[in-house]
């Protein structure tokens, strides 16, 4: 087993890349991937890094030039023989060859574009621009790296010992997480922690830890380089990157309100059984549902990821009971800003009545909460987006309207064409 402590005390004298690997990503990146290839290939899109948390100041805490030099780093990334061994002939979801030939090769042949950065006050603004196949894949290295330099900046205060010691702490309070989701009956969870972890190694040595802990009730993990080291599943469907980018290319009010639906017609067209997953939330659920067409009741599951985790699984039983369709077969896919008390607490209330499943992300492979002086440490939200598309502005609402962006007329235009309401606003942890 690696000894993180002491590689961390060796990222002193930086001989440690934050990102190796292209595939040191979330699956469901990949799968966006090859659908935009496929159906979007020339829309040029821009993602922007945005700071959550404005109290974390990034800019006073990592190094410009530090910064710059893990970014050229992955900018000389391709993928390896291995990884595109993997890729081509793995199954994935039940399927052999995933991925399509003509997606491989493009995929194999890839380079990062180009990206921009600039300190403004005490944030960077980071940028990214091209054809949005290419740019949509700096999403999840970037924040692995602003996330992890923000670690290593506290970590550099400390000495070997202290290092021994504070992971010895995070390792114990993670295995006690552990120990704790043992006893909760019917459990199926993966890691969905690439986006905001501690660090690589650490997310690597907590996939191995719920493998061990849980064994059966762990179902693998959203990282691709993970579980092809590890031999476990790649877990992950869609985002609310699709939606936002197909609704900000709509010419009309009309072809706006149809955007989420085209996104998920496209989807159908290529997967299926636990990868037609619905995601409601990027425009408002309620909305979503109420004007969904018939044959997405047919889809497998929905995935939840904002507002109150319990009215959303309610409310998905509701309009799947009204769609004739049975909810006890049908898959909940709870992910937003989970930890084990509220695990433990939708498995005991959901049991039976559909089937359950957790995406746990940030504080599986990022709590760190009260190990260090001032919680400098402390996990905060650090998102990259799509902010515009062939020039026009993307818009999220949400179930949370705390995470709700984009331009304040264009947020108040979409509100109306998705007739959202009055949403209740709860703290946006990560």
């Amino acid at each position: 087993m690696v000894d993180i402590a002491t590689r961390v005390w060796n990222h002193k004298w930086k001989i440690d890349p934050i990102v190796r690997s292209l595939i040191d990503t979330d699956f469901y990146k990949l799968l966006m991937c090859q659908s935009i290839f496929r159906n979007k290939p020339d829309t040029q899109v821009t993602f922007s890094l945005i700071n959550r948390t404005t109290s974390v100041p990034l800019a006073d805490l990592i190094d410009e030039g530090e910064l710059r030099e893990q970014l050229d780093h992955i900018r000389s990334l391709s993928l390896s023989r291995g990884e595109s061994t993997w890729l081509r002939g793995n199954t994935f979801y039940g399927k052999r060859q995933m991925f399509r030939p003509d997606f491989m090769e493009w995929f194999e042949n890839l380079r990062l574009p180009p990206y921009h950065l600039e300190r403004v006050g005490d944030q960077y603004e980071l940028t990214f621009e091209g054809s949005w196949p290419e740019v949509m894949l700096w999403e999840i290295p970037a924040l692995a790296v602003l996330m992890e330099l923000r670690g290593r900046a506290a970590l550099n205060q400390m000495k070997k010992f202290e290092l021994q010691v504070l992971y010895a702490r995070a390792m114990t309070k993670l295995w006690e997480k552990i120990e704790t989701l043992r006893g909760v009956d019917g459990l199926r969870i993966a890691d969905f922690g690439t986006r905001r972890r501690h660090s690589y190694l650490w997310q690597d040595w907590a996939v191995q830890a719920m493998m061990e802990g849980l064994g059966d009730k762990f179902v693998g993990t959203s990282n691709c380089r993970i579980a092809m080291h590890r031999d476990i599943e790649a877990i992950g469907t869609n985002a609310h990157e699709l939606p936002m980018v197909y609704a900000a290319l709509a010419q009309d009010d009309a072809t706006l309100a149809q955007a989420p639906y085209d996104v998920l017609s496209d989807w159908h067209e290529e997967h299926e059984g636990n990868l037609r997953v619905i995601l409601p939330d990027t425009f408002g659920t309620e909305g979503f549902l109420r004007h969904a067409p018939d044959w997405l009741a047919g889809w497998t599951g929905i995935r939840i990821d904002s507002g109150d985790p319990a009215t959303g699984a309610e409310t998905a039983i509701r309009w799947w009971q009204t769609k004739g369709e049975d909810p006890t077969q049908k898959l909940v896919i709870f992910s937003d800003g989970l930890d084990v008390e509220k695990i433990a607490e939708l498995q005991a209330q959901f049991a039976g009545r559909v089937r359950v499943s957790f995406g746990w992300g940030t504080l599986l492979t990022n709590d760190f909460r009260g190990l260090v002086p001032e919680d400098r440490l402390a996990p905060f939200s650090l998102v990259c987006k799509a902010v515009s598309a062939n020039g026009n502005p993307t818009v999220k609402l949400s179930d949370n309207p705390n995470k709700a962006m984009g331009p304040a007329d264009q947020i108040a235009r979409y509100k109306q064409v998705f007739a959202v309401g009055e949403q209740e606003r709860s703290e946006v942890f990560v």
